[in-house]
């Protein structure tokens, strides 16, 4: 792992990591006044250093090639940057979190495989990139420095890599930082073989999480299918508890993934009941886990990279075939032996943050991320030539690109009734996600909850796949008909709102109104009493309000003459009609809170 280097030294006379180092200048070709770039090979000569345009204007593909290492030990690879830290407003990374401006000296970030993805993007005002950034190097783990230096007032970024080449991608395009944030996820796919995600993926679907934790028998699940089936879900993720008869919260019996032989008997049997209902059906499993009480466990003591006594297990190291042989077996058995459509991959992120203490005396690779990506390689390889459209969750922060091929759809990490973080954390999935659909954190809240404000916990994910977690026997017909009309909405529209052009606004505020676009339909989320600017061409705008301010201000880019207004509430009940003529360039009208507004031209 690289250490913080010092501040940069633009005249080649310090060697920050006490290695040999051979530093050049880079000249970007992108005009913009105070940036500074240089290229650095670590322990080995610096090779060539090519610097090419791309099709946007102010984007350039920078490529850094060593030669052979001149200590014995690994060359790396470094470009750094800094530029004039004006007019920022945010820090945008893909791991979420607060948007401050880290100082420069702060410890860099690590991205790979398991872990996080090698983007970032300085954020000004209007949202604009002052630079946005990513890195093409997509297994191994990527060094990220970013920050505010303090004796410049510049921004300075620095990205390092373990090899002989590095790629980094840098916009100074000055567009939208969401543009460029997927732009560069883009860039990305081209890199890799396509990937194909079924339209399954984008279906509403119910976890069974928060609703019975890991008190649940085949019953209690078939029952709450049969309640959500008729609300519009299409899809069924059974959680951490199938497998075992504990009810404790502990990761002591994973690793066998055998059906708990009380509460779910007939597993197979159990499954064809829900995919009758009309759901899909997946099954949770913790890939990294063998617990301290299960069998699994005496077979493959010896192939650890970790014990987390807190939680009960240890961390099996995916360098070794006898792991990777256990683990595809078990973990495809859900879909060949018992008929599941798809898996819940949980946990992938702590093969990269376990703090390893052994290894497998047999691993056949250098690195955990080279051996996360043999396991999940091989586990897909098993799995699709069962059920080709097999559905597969993961989960932030392991959505990098290199996992896309492994997944169809990748969900906000833990944020039971939190609306505002399920808001950013599904919003930034979206920006990096490439084409996997991007599913909400179980959304959960009170039997007592008011409709209006179950209606805004389903707004906060209006752009992701809604999940749902709530005792559904214990809601009431309204509380009901609000899940049901928001689902409906989200189903009918979900070209619009979940495959469409989005662009979250003032990250520095977490994100108090999301637009997305396709073609001539347009969508916003309206989180606080701000105006939405309806811009271009467009033939269908939706707006829902999740904001208790229920007036609503609509600033257009020209006067839109005659429109049809549908108001309803959280419900689906309409509360209006109208048909005004719009002269002016200025709306406003009153929309309920967990309202919808439906406007056609």
């Amino acid at each position: 792992m690289t250490q913080t280097p010092p501040p940069l030294s633009w005249d080649g006379s310090a060697q920050p990591s006490g290695r040999p180092e051979d530093r050049r200048a880079v000249e970007t070709g992108l005009g913009l006044p105070g940036l500074r770039v240089q290229a650095t090979a670590v322990g080995a000569g610096l090779g060539a250093v090519t610097v090419t345009p791309q099709d946007q204007d102010g984007v350039v593909l920078i490529e850094v090639t060593t030669g052979p290492s001149l200590d014995g030990q690994p060359a790396r690879a470094r470009v750094e940057w800094r530029l004039p830290c004006t007019g920022a407003t945010a820090h945008w990374t893909p791991n979420t979190g607060t948007r401050w401006l880290p100082p420069s000296w702060i410890a860099p970030r690590i991205a790979s495989l398991p872990k996080g993805a090698p983007v970032g993007s300085l954020v000004g005002t209007g949202d604009a990139a002052l630079c946005t950034f990513a890195v093409g190097e997509l297994v191994l783990p990527v060094s990220i420095g970013e920050g505010a230096v303090e004796e410049t007032g510049e921004f300075s970024f620095w990205v390092e890599h373990e090899g002989d080449r590095l790629h980094l991608l840098l916009d100074l395009s000055g567009r939208h930082f969401a543009d460029t944030v997927r732009g560069a996820a883009s860039w990305w796919a081209t890199l890799m073989a396509p990937v194909t995600v079924p339209p399954a993926a984008f279906e509403p679907t119910f976890c069974t999480w928060y609703a019975l934790h890991l008190a649940m028998t085949s019953a209690d699940v078939e029952r709450l299918a049969r309640l959500a089936a008729p609300l519009g879900f299409k899809a069924l993720i059974v959680d951490d508890g199938w497998q075992t008869d504990e009810e404790g919260r502990s990761y002591a019996t994973t690793g066998d993934w055998q059906p708990a032989p009380l509460g779910f008997p007939d597993f197979a049997a159990h499954i064809a009941r829900v995919q009758e209902l009309g759901l899909k059906y997946l099954v949770w499993h913790s890939l990294p886990f063998v617990g301290e009480r299960s069998e699994a466990l005496k077979g493959l003591a010896e192939h650890t990279l970790a014990h987390l006594p807190q939680l009960e297990t240890h961390v099996l190291d995916p360098r070794s075939a006898t792991v990777r042989a256990h683990q595809v077996e078990r973990l495809a058995s859900a879909v060949e032996t018992y008929g599941a459509d798809g898996l819940k991959v949980d946990f992938i992120d702590t093969f990269a943050r376990a703090g390893a203490t052994s290894a497998s005396p047999e691993a056949d690779c250098p690195t955990v991320a080279e051996g996360v990506q043999k396991l999940l390689t091989a586990l897909d390889a098993r799995l699709r030539a069962t059920r080709p459209e097999v559905l597969i969750e993961h989960r932030q922060d392991y959505m990098g690109p290199g996992l896309w091929p492994y997944a169809t759809m990748v969900r906000a990490t833990d944020c039971p009734h939190n609306t505002a973080e399920n808001r950013t954390r599904t919003a930034d999935l979206r920006l990096t996600a490439g084409p996997l659909a991007v599913h909400a954190d179980p959304i959960t809240w009170h039997p007592s909850e008011r409709p209006e404000q179950i209606a805004v916990l389903l707004l906060s994910v209006l752009f992701a796949t809604p999940q749902v977690s709530v005792e559904l026997s214990a809601q009431s017909p309204a509380q009901l008909e609000t899940v049901r009309f928001w689902l409906s909405v989200m189903r009918e529209n979900v070209a619009l709102l979940q495959r469409g052009e989005l662009r979250p606004h003032r990250p520095e505020l977490a994100y108090p109104l999301i637009e997305a676009r396709n073609g001539t339909a347009l969508a916003f989320g309206r989180y606080a009493p701000v105006p939405a600017a309806v811009t271009g061409e467009w033939e269908l705008l939706l707006l829902a309000n999740a904001d208790a301010d229920t007036l609503v201000r609509l600033s257009f880019d020209r006067a839109p003459g005659r429109l049809r207004l549908l108001v309803q509430d959280c419900r689906g009940d309409v509360v209006a009609e109208a048909e005004p003529t719009v002269a002016g360039t200025e709306l406003a009208l009153h929309v309920p809170l967990g309202g919808l507004l439906t406007v056609r031209r």
